[in-house]
């Protein structure tokens, strides 16, 4: 059996990895992304140990470009379970086909949008399958989503109750409100999100003189002195010349991707990208490849080949060569492997877009997002982009980079010249929780919560994984997948947990692939140990009714290799 190149952590430590959506190679195995790179002669291992074991071990070191272990886990999926699982979809199917059956002939209602009887020889509206999943699958579990919340979304939240006599299609409100719901579900990493203590006493403030709307762009009547201030202080905060700031997160990505690349470009995206980036780079115009999510190998293999034959046709150069990433990958638990991708940038002459809007504020010793986290240095990154959604508990993005590009984006970029210009509260809260996390307000609370929200995401990925759960992603990301697999069992976990008073997100197709149905839990500072343990508790009792603790734990150290720095193995298409 040949080992896959990712096996071996910086401190000797393992974890069990598998297929994340990727395909396995020839020998049943996944080429995980691996550290730059290395060589890995073969070892022989016992046929029993073949059949038994099939864990693939990433976690990844290399000696020059980390500085720190770096441990990820995808555990591969037992074979019992991906077989039930897919005899569920495909009994759901059916059912799902019998009952369109009985919807054509009028026995059964079907309340859901659908094209009228004299546009049927029109083009559809809307696409058959998704149709058909909304009609009978996501609508058996619907009651899991967009549950109203009626307090702060903190460590702890109020939801109100609701209850459907239609198996989902409609709601009612009975006026019970569900007190005291520990809340996992949020990105409220270093617990902003609150309606006391300095931000919101300075959010109040700035409301009563600014009010709450500008009415007009930045570019026109709508630049105020805070948002310049605002901008000012996160170019210091992640140590660049310039930034800028604008009113949406996901509008970020998707309106100044097209800003920066155009036709006679190259995009390079991971293939686990947020649908922002995806939308950015079609909207541009761009030729866009896929890489295989963290996977270096399959990027310098693009790289390569982007180079070697350049545009389609013309084989000219590309005018433009521009990696897409993300720091967290915010449905895995994942941490882009920064040093590797930036030293393929640097070799192959391209461009780096990082994708910080899980990271920011939740990673690196200052908070200052995945390239803090390496010790890296920014001006490696190009455009450097994030949102103050999550770890600032507030609304919309940002750009940081070189003061050229962000002049450029200032008169270039759709959201910069068409868009209202950001709330005054909005941008008080940022300002207020930024100068919280650089400890320019005079305290320790900034860097205490940094502090806190790494130990209590070490704590709460350990327990689950000691209790037998199949947990995704690396040892330090505050996002922590946990797999449930079957269909029947996204909906049951999530109504078990919220009658346990615990808020959970649990997430299915099309956000994952259909197989890979999973609990995403999202840790905050603001949750204290009794919290965790009560959540722990309740995860573990529903774990045992459902059966939902996969793990088999088979963890084997693996054999120490000498690196090789001037080869990378080739990918196998």
């Amino acid at each position: 059996m040949t080992e896959s190149s990712a096996t071996k952590p910086a401190n000797g430590e393992v974890c069990p990895q598998v297929k994340n959506g990727l395909k396995p190679e020839r020998n049943g195995w996944v080429k995980s992304v691996h550290p730059y790179h290395e060589r890995q002669p073969k070892h022989q291992s016992h046929p029993g140990e073949q059949e038994e074991e099939k864990e693939v071990h990433a976690a990844s070191r290399h000696g020059r470009l980390y500085n720190r272990p770096f441990v990820e886990c995808f555990e591969e999926t037992p074979m019992l379970v991906a077989v039930l699982t897919y005899m569920g979809y495909g009994i759901l199917t059916i059912f799902g086909y019998l009952r369109d059956f009985l919807r054509h002939w009028q026995i059964e209602r079907c309340p859901i949008a659908r094209e009228r009887e004299e546009q049927k020889d029109f083009v559809p509206l809307y696409q058959d399958f998704e149709n058909f999943y909304t009609r009978n699958l996501y609508m058996r579990i619907r009651d899991n989503w967009n549950r109203p919340i009626c307090s702060v979304p903190g460590a702890k939240m109020e939801l109100m109750q609701r209850l459907s006599h239609d198996y989902n299609w409609t709601f009612e409100y009975t006026g019970r409100i569900v007190q005291d719901v520990i809340n996992l579900g949020s990105y409220n990493y270093l617990g902003f999100a609150e309606n006391t203590g300095p931000c919101a006493d300075s959010a109040a403030e700035v409301t009563m003189k600014y009010g709450v709307g500008v009415a007009s762009t930045r570019q026109e009547t709508g630049n105020l002195d805070r948002h310049e201030e605002m901008e000012k202080l996160v170019a210091n905060f992640l140590g660049v010349e310039s930034a800028m700031a604008f009113g949406m997160g996901f509008a970020t990505n998707s309106m100044n991707i097209p800003a920066l690349a155009g036709k006679g470009c190259l995009i390079l995206s991971d293939e686990l990208n947020h649908t922002s980036l995806v939308l950015g780079a079609r909207l541009s115009g761009s030729t866009i490849r896929v890489f295989k999510h963290n996977n270096m190998q399959s990027l310098e293999k693009l790289l390569r080949e982007a180079i070697a034959h350049g545009q389609p046709r013309t084989h000219r150069p590309w005018k433009k060569i521009l990696i897409l990433v993300e720091g967290i990958y915010s449905m895995e638990g994942s941490i882009v492997r920064l040093p590797e991708v930036i030293a393929l940038k640097k070799r192959y002459k391209a461009y780096l877009y990082l994708d910080e809007a899980h990271s920011i504020g939740a990673l690196g010793p200052r908070g200052r997002g995945v390239v803090d986290y390496f010790g890296l240095d920014t001006c490696d990154v190009d455009v450097m982009m994030g949102t103050f959604t999550k770890s600032f508990g507030a609304a919309g993005g940002y750009i940081a980079g070189k003061r050229e590009l962000i002049e450029y984006l200032r008169s270039h970029s759709h959201s910069a010249v068409y868009a209202t210009s950001m709330s005054p509260p909005v941008v008080e809260q940022i300002i207020t929780s930024m100068k919280c996390i650089m400890g320019e307000d005079g305290t320790t609370k900034g860097s205490e919560r940094i502090q806190q929200l790494a130990e209590n995401t070490v704590y709460f990925r350990k327990r689950l994984r000691e209790m037998g759960f199949i947990i995704y992603g690396n040892n330090d990301s505050p996002v922590v997948p946990m797999m449930l697999y079957m269909p029947a069992k996204i909906g049951a976990f999530g109504r078990e947990m919220f009658k346990r008073n615990i808020g959970v997100v649990v997430v299915g197709f099309p956000a994952t692939p259909i197989i890979e149905s999973r609990a995403r839990f999202c840790i905050s500072a603001a949750h204290t140990k009794d919290m965790l343990d009560r959540a722990l508790s309740a995860i573990s009792e529903v774990g045992d009714l459902l059966q939902l603790k996969y793990s088999r734990h088979r963890i084997k150290p693996c054999l120490e290799r000498p690196f090789d720095n001037n080869l990378y193995e080739d990918i196998d298409d």
